[in-house]
C-alpha cells in the first residue's frame, strides 16, 4: 500500500529525470561525448529558476532563462574542448567544478533557497502529484517534438553526422567544432530545464542537487533503450524510451527505499544499475552467443578457402 501511495510521486520525479536523461542522450549517444557537465548544469538550472521565482519573476520566464543558462554551461565545455584542445571528459569535469562556485554565487552564498508554492503559481509541485504528472508529460512531449523537428533539419543532420563520423563530416565541409559546441549547449540546456522543473517540484534549489546526475541519466538511457530498440530503433522512440527509463528507475528507487535500504547506499545502487546494463550485453556476447565455425574448403590449386 505504501508503494502504491508513493507511485504518483515516483512517476512525476521520473519524468523530470527522464527529461534530464534526454540531455545526456544527446551528448552521450548522438555526439559520442561523455559529458560530465550535467552534474553542475542541472543544479544551475534549478538555482537560476528558484532565485528568479523567489524574486517575483514569472515562472515561465524563469524556466526559459534557466534553459539558456544551461546552454551557456555547455558552450563553456564545448569551447574548452574544441578551442583549447582539452579532452571532452576533462573539459566537462572542469566546467562542473567551476559551476559549483557559480551556483553558490547564484544562491547568494546559501546552500539552499526555498520556493513557496502558495505564493507562486508553480508549474509542478510534490503537493499535487497528478497535476505534476500532467505538467511533466506536456513539457516532455514538447521537448521531444522540438528535438525531432530540429534533428531533421540540415543543422540537426550534420550534428548527427558529427557524432557518427567526425572525420568524414569534416571532409564534407561540416564545421565539426561548431557542431560539438552546439550539441553540448542543447544537451546542457535540456538538463538545466530539468533542473528548473526539479526545483519547482521540490520547492527548493540545493547546491548539492546535481551530484550523481550523470549516473541517473545513464541508468535511464540504458533501461529505456534496452526496451525501445527492440520495439522500433528510431530517434523519437529512443527518446520516449529514455523517458520511460527515467520513470522505471525512480519506481525502482522508491521501491528499494520502502524496503528499508539506507539512503547512504542509494548512490551505490544507481552505479550498480548502470554497471549491470553496461555489462550484460558484453557478457551475453562473450559467454552466451555461439559463433558458427567458418567452413574451410580446398580450392583447385591445393590451397584452402574460408
Amino acid at each position: 500500500m505504501a508503494f502504491l501511495n508513493a507511485l504518483p510521486g515516483a512517476v512525476a520525479e521520473g519524468l523530470i529525470w527522464g527529461l534530464m536523461a534526454i540531455g545526456v542522450y544527446i551528448s552521450y549517444k548522438i555526439l559520442d561525448i561523455a559529458d560530465l557537465t550535467v552534474d553542475g548544469s542541472i543544479c544551475t538550472g534549478g538555482c537560476v529558476c528558484a532565485v528568479l521565482i523567489s524574486n517575483g519573476v514569472p515562472v515561465w520566464l524563469s524556466i526559459v532563462i534557466a534553459f539558456f543558462a544551461g546552454m551557456l554551461t555547455g558552450v563553456v565545455t564545448g569551447l574548452l574542448h574544441t578551442a583549447l584542445g582539452i579532452p571532452s571528459i576533462l573539459a566537462g569535469i572542469l566546467t562542473q567544478l567551476m559551476l559549483y562556485s557559480v551556483n553558490l554565487s547564484i544562491l547568494g552564498g546559501k546552500s539552499l533557497i526555498a520556493i513557496n508554492p502558495r505564493e507562486n503559481n508553480l508549474l509542478m509541485h510534490m503537493s499535487d502529484n497528478p497535476s505534476a504528472i500532467v505538467a511533466g508529460v506536456i513539457v516532455v512531449t514538447a521537448t521531444i517534438i522540438l528535438l525531432w523537428l530540429f534533428f531533421y533539419t540540415e543543422v540537426g543532420l550534420t550534428l548527427k553526422s558529427t557524432g557518427d563520423n567526425p572525420d568524414m563530416s569534416c571532409a564534407q565541409g561540416v564545421n565539426v567544432n561548431f557542431n560539438k559546441v552546439l550539441g553540448l549547449a542543447i544537451s546542457n540546456g535540456i538538463v538545466a530545464l530539468a533542473g528548473a522543473m526539479l526545483a519547482q517540484y521540490k520547492g527548493s534549489a540545493n547546491i548539492n542537487d546535481g551530484r550523481g546526475a550523470i549516473v541517473i541519466g545513464l541508468a535511464a538511457i540504458f533501461i529505456g533503450l534496452s526496451v525501445s530498440m527492440k520495439i522500433k530503433p528510431n530517434f523519437v522512440v529512443s527518446l520516449i524510451g529514455v523517458i520511460g527509463g527515467g520513470i522505471v528507475y525512480y519506481i525502482i528507487y522508491n521501491f528499494v527505499v520502502l524496503l528499508g535500504l539506507k539512503t547512504d547506499y542509494l548512490k551505490m545502487l544507481s552505479a550498480i544499475i548502470v554497471a549491470l546494463f553496461l555489462a550484460v550485453p558484453y557478457l551475453k556476447g562473450k559467454y552466451f552467443t555461439k559463433q558458427k565455425p567458418i567452413a574451410v574448403t580446398e580450392n583447385a590449386g591445393g590451397g584452402k578457402n574460408a
